[in-house]
């Protein structure tokens, strides 16, 4: 607890270094990657990632010193020629990018696990702490290092910031953008910049290992929550800085946990949560509304049974009807069955009188629209579609749950109001 308290009122300087240097961090490669994720440019990150460990070994080697900003310039130039060696190799090539991607990430990276092996040997005092490039190390972070993340992280959210339009519909419609007179040319390479620039300044605090995570996953994150950009932008920012304050937070209470594992652990639970319960488009709001569309189809068709009993047998569509006869043609389980009826009386649709049913008013006028809508529909195939007779009732059957009324008063104008469907059954109104 002590700790707990020591880290939340960041009394060491050397913590404080690390929370800002992984907010600042995590926020500008949150945002971004969000433009590198929407464009499907994931592997791109990673290769970038690998690539600018060469950069780092050279710039070393050409200044034998370690600074921040020197090994910088080295990273983002080797990124940079990672991009245009992918890009050679697919354009110039039949290679396809996918395998382009991954033949220069092992190329750059095994060149650059080779120049740091030579350092290693050299001797040379100052080369100590290059390795931790490899798997990061943010507890490492000194003032200096903060401060280029400062100006870096400030650059990136500039650029993005002043081009925001333009890079959404680079994301988005990029042909659109191109039809229009945007230099897409122009706006791609900035971006490509951008990204190689944001993947140089996180590897000393996650490693090249893992910095294509921190690039990526706050922006998978933030998409489950949110259809608008400037919303994914910020929370995709958010999640990526609020990851780096727990990862710091845990590497400071159990010193033996490193802290760029663990903000990538953070940022996955995450993702993980989003994907799971994020209101629109996680999994369990999806799940959630199939079944509630499964229970209103399976409600609908036993109100529309109704009204085909009624048309077989006696006319009668008040008539009372049992369970025998309502599940009889359909073939309706009893379960599921007597669960729709429950639901259909609690809506008012059907009265009910022990083990027998009826139609109100108002189930007789939701019954007749189902079945209008669904000899409608067969009537727009087989005139306007010119699909067999024989052919058009399963469309149909789907179509009639999800006509709206405004499309279904289209239909009427459009079909001239038709008495009977393609096989001569008469369409109430």
């Amino acid at each position: 607890m002590q700790d707990l308290l020591d880290f939340l009122t960041l009394k060491d300087a050397n913590v404080t270094y690390v929370v800002l240097g992984m907010i600042l961090l995590g926020a500008s490669s949150g945002i971004v990657g969000t433009f590198t994720f929407l464009r499907k440019r994931a592997l791109v990150g990673d290769a970038i990632a690998h690539a600018v460990l060469p950069g780092i070994c050279l710039s070393f080697m050409l200044t034998g010193v370690r600074d921040p900003f020197l090994l910088l310039i080295g990273a983002t130039a080797t990124g940079w020629l990672s991009l245009l060696v992918i890009d050679g190799i697919t354009r110039n090539s039949r290679i396809p990018t996918d395998a382009s991607i991954g033949l220069t990430l092992s190329v750059f990276f095994g060149f650059g696990i080779l120049l740091l092996t030579a350092i290693q040997k050299t001797g040379n005092a100052s080369q100590s702490g290059l390795d931790h490039f490899l798997f990061g190390k943010a507890a490492a972070l000194v003032g200096s290092d903060v401060m280029v993340f400062a100006v870096m992280s400030a650059l990136l959210i500039a650029v993005v910031w002043l081009l925001f339009k333009e890079f959404a519909l680079l994301s988005f419609d990029p042909d659109y953008a191109r039809s229009i007179g945007r230099p897409v040319r122009s706006l791609e390479l900035v971006l490509a910049s951008i990204t190689v620039l944001a993947v140089s300044l996180g590897i000393q605090a996650v490693g090249v290992v893992l910095m294509s995570a921190l690039l990526i996953t706050p922006a998978a994150a933030a998409r489950y929550w949110t259809n608008r950009l400037g919303i994914m932008v910020v929370l995709a920012a958010f999640f990526g800085a609020i990851s780096g304050v727990f990862g710091a937070g845990v590497s400071y209470i159990a010193p033996s946990m490193p802290t760029g594992p663990w903000v990538v652990v953070i940022l996955s639970v995450i993702a993980i949560a989003s994907m799971l319960f994020a209101p629109e488009r996680g999994v369990l709001a999806r799940s959630y509304k199939q079944w509630k569309f499964r229970r209103k189809i399976q409600d609908e068709n036993v109100l529309k049974e109704f009204y085909h009993i009624a048309e077989k047998n006696d006319g009668d569509i008040f008539s009372i009807r049992n369970i025998v006869e309502i599940s009889g043609r359909r073939g309706f389980s009893t379960r599921p069955l007597k669960q729709s009826l429950k639901r259909l009386t609690r809506k008012g649709l059907l009265s009910s009188n022990k083990a027998s049913w009826q139609l109100t008013e108002e189930g007789i006028n939701a019954a007749k629209r189902l079945v209008r809508i669904h000899r409608l529909w067969e009537v727009y195939l087989s005139r306007h579609l010119n699909i067999a007779d024989d052919h058009v009732h399963d469309d149909a059957e789907a179509m009639e749950h999800i006509i709206t009324p405004e499309l279904e008063k289209e239909l009427l104008q459009f079909l001239d109001q038709p008495e009977t469907d393609p096989h001569g059954s008469s369409i109430p109104y």
